[in-house]
């Protein structure tokens, strides 16, 4: 049996980390963040991976795992799966990298924070020399989109 995806990142210091504010609800933003269940990946399902060019081909699936709030996301063709975890809070995302999604209440609104753990240095998608500065600004970009989607499905 797998050990908790959220637990084993929650205890490691997070190497990046973007954040912004959706002037909502924090149980509607969770709600849409948190969305997993099995099927295709899309701004329904796995919101957070829905902007990969995998999922935009409609070649990434989600399929439950070992145990409630668990999941693997499957590709076609020869992709180890990714490991996804979804708590009260947070959605745990563990491919080339591993990182959270949480969101907490503020009083401006939802705050949802992106955090990237750990992150494999030999995968093509990080570029050592600019790992830093390119995720940073990878995950600043794809937070937004993500968030993008949520705001306008609120209508906020």
């Amino acid at each position: 049996m797998h050990t908790s995806l959220l637990a084993e990142l929650a205890a490691l210091t997070a190497q990046w980390e973007v954040h912004e504010t959706v002037p909502a609800s924090t149980d509607a933003v969770a709600e849409l963040l948190l969305a997993v269940r099995e099927g295709r990946v899309g701004d329904d399902n796995l919101l957070v991976l829905a902007g990969a060019s995998t999922a935009r081909l409609g070649a990434m699936t989600v399929v439950a795992g070992p145990g409630p709030g668990r999941y693997r996301a499957e590709f076609a063709g020869q992709v180890e799966p990714v490991r996804i975890e979804v708590g009260r809070t947070a959605l745990a995302v563990q491919s080339w990298y591993a990182g959270v999604h949480e969101v907490t209440a503020t009083p401006a609104g939802a705050l949802v924070t992106h955090r990237v753990h750990r992150v494999d240095a030999h995968h093509p998608g990080f570029a050592p020399g600019i790992a830093e500065l390119g995720l940073r600004a990878r995950m600043a970009r794809d937070l937004g989109r993500v968030l993008a989607v949520i705001a306008d499905r609120l209508g906020c």
